[in-house]
């Protein structure tokens, strides 16, 4: 009886405050309009033709051999690129949180290695694979002089994409390691075990499903990356690309959408495995803080050869990102390395370089703020409040973590240009910048949600209750006191969606018009036409772009974040 009163005391309390409940319905509705219903339309587009409902446009494209050799491609491409991240995540996070480094260089290195994959375009790498190692490359041509060397195809995707996503393997093994207590591993040495014994017996079975989720996690990005396999794949097709090249090449729309909703399968069920599984398994194994400070590896017999083999991976990273603005400014690629600046000018000059750079900044612009600010939201409900719909939102807002860029943007294009909406403002959307920023927003919710939710959850609620307590509204407590406690996060936030936004490619490239001019767009255009000094000009802008987003960040971050507040008191 109590306990119903206090369930209808609450529900009251809830109704009585129109600002949440006028929150939680304009949520819903922006969720299931902008990521349910696109996601409703392929499955209708799919299973619903002039014939009547049924598998005809799946038998269809299953009878297609280059869709059957995509979804093999894809998953092998998938498979080596998740296993070889998380070995190379786990390497490198064993290196720092195991062993001494001894100079501080070692420590800068790494920090840059892992951070330029983060703030740097997907494709960067692609078009330094091609300048280094191409058939025209600096290392293949002109000093091993292998004038017929093909860094297009499987091999070139996998190596590209496993530099470009091991960066969220290491995070995820960092702090996984970092949790084992100490006093575990030192009982099993003290007993006569050798490190490697040690490593394998108990380090290991610790963190294997950590090990498995960071893999799965790579998995996924990889075989929804677009932009890598359209500039380096050449005739090795993967889903993403087949997808594209079905509704812009062959105008097949339903075929499309059938395939992207196979693509989203795979990347549905993976990462149901890898969040109700994995992660869940990952947080019971390793729960709490290790007990005291970790004894640092410095035999020089473990210390030397782990520090050599990263500091070789590390360079070769770093150099890769170095030849972009080399590429940028060789005079003629492959026969003329004369240093020049042609290509900058011509950027801006001939090829509408201020519109690509001002159109891309003004819509991350404004997408970045509204992102942040509704990750921040989303988190508050699902952390400190409780109603019906709180698992709906978010169970929605992570969704969009699991939908490629290619299945969203088809998406978008058969839910708002002949879907449900032919009239109206919603009809009205389709080749508008604003569409772009709604997509952008979507990309971008789960990262910063991901993050919210972990900054909410260590804020005492008796600090909100006693705002609550005064009479002060939802809003002004979130605004007041909610905000203020994580505004860490909340920068942090601003910033991965301002970056992730200004190097989107796979889902706006089918939704971009002529109307704007998007710097990721011009840059994939220019690399498939080989016009490599062009693409290398656009791609060194914007990483100096987003890095100079990042830098802002931490510094304001340091002057007037959280941490620095509590110092002060």
């Amino acid at each position: 009886m109590a306990k119903n009163q206090s369930a209808s005391l609450d529900r009251k309390k809830f109704f009585a405050d129109p600002i949440m409940v006028t929150t939680i319905v304009v949520l819903i509705a922006f969720l299931t309009l902008f990521i349910l219903y696109p996601l409703a339309i392929l499955l209708v587009d799919s299973f619903v033709t002039d014939q009547g409902i049924g598998l005809s446009v799946f038998r269809r494209i299953m009878k297609m051999s280059n869709f059957r050799r995509a979804i093999s491609n894809t998953l092998k491409v998938g498979f080596l690129v998740g296993i070889a991240s998380a070995l190379i995540g786990l390497l490198f996070a064993y290196v720092e949180v195991y062993v001494k480094l001894k100079t501080r260089f070692m420590e800068g290195l790494f920090k840059v290695f892992y951070m330029l994959p983060i703030v740097s375009p997907p494709f960067v790498l692609s078009l330094s694979m091609i300048i280094l190692f191409g058939k025209a490359g600096i290392i293949t041509r002109f000093l091993l002089h292998i004038y017929d060397n093909n860094v297009y195809g499987f091999w070139g995707i996998a190596i590209v994409q496993t530099l470009t996503f091991f960066p969220v393997c290491y995070m995820m093994m960092r702090g996984l390691l970092k949790n084992i207590d100490p006093s575990l591993e030192e009982a099993a040495r003290d007993m006569g075990a050798t490190r490697w014994k040690v490593f394998m017996t108990v380090t290991l079975p610790l963190i294997l499903p950590g090990l498995g989720n960071a893999f799965l996690v790579t998995f996924i990005e990889s075989i929804a990356d677009f932009a890598n396999p359209m500039i380096i794949g050449g005739s090795y097709d993967t889903l993403a690309t087949t997808i594209y090249l079905q509704i812009t090449g062959a105008y097949d729309k339903e075929g499309a959408s059938a395939m992207a909703v196979v693509l989203l399968g795979i990347t549905l069920l993976m990462f149901i495995v890898q969040k109700y599984y994995l992660e869940a398994k990952s947080t019971a194994t390793l729960s709490g803080k290790a007990s005291r400070q970790r004894m640092l590896i410095e035999d020089r017999s473990v210390t030397v050869p782990l520090t050599i083999l990263c500091s070789l991976l590390a360079l070769f990273v770093v150099m890769m990102y170095i030849c972009v603005p080399f590429g940028a400014m060789f005079k003629t690629w492959g026969y003329d390395f004369h240093l020049t600046t042609k290509w900058f000018q011509q950027v801006f000059t001939k090829y509408k370089g201020f519109k690509a750079f001002k159109d891309s900044f003004v819509l991350s612009l404004i997408a970045s703020p509204i992102t942040a600010l509704l990750s921040m939201i989303i988190s508050y409900l699902v952390v400190k409040r409780k109603f019906k719909a709180k698992g709906f939102i978010e169970a929605v807002s992570m969704l969009a973590m699991a939908v490629p860029g290619t299945v969203l943007g088809i998406g978008y294009i058969r839910g708002f240009s002949a879907g449900v909406f032919r009239t109206g403002f919603l009809q009205g959307l389709y080749g508008t910048g604003a569409i772009l920023v709604i997509v952008f927003i979507v990309r971008s919710l789960p990262t910063g949600t991901r993050s919210g939710i972990s900054a909410l959850r260590q804020i005492d609620k008796s600090i909100e209750e006693s705002a609550y307590d005064m009479g002060a509204d939802s809003l002004t407590v979130f605004m007041t006191v909610t905000l203020p406690l994580i505004k860490d996060s909340f920068l942090s936030g601003l910033v991965t969606a301002f970056v992730r936004s200004i190097t989107a490619i796979s889902a706006i490239i089918l939704l971009v018009t002529p109307q704007y001019l998007l710097i990721t767009v011009q840059i994939n255009e220019f690399a498939e036409k080989g016009a490599y000094g062009i693409a290398c000009a656009f791609a060194s802008i914007l990483i100096i772009i987003t890095y100079s987003a990042v830098l802002l960040m931490n510094l304001v971050i340091k002057y007037f974040g959280t941490s620095r507040n509590y110092r002060e008191e």
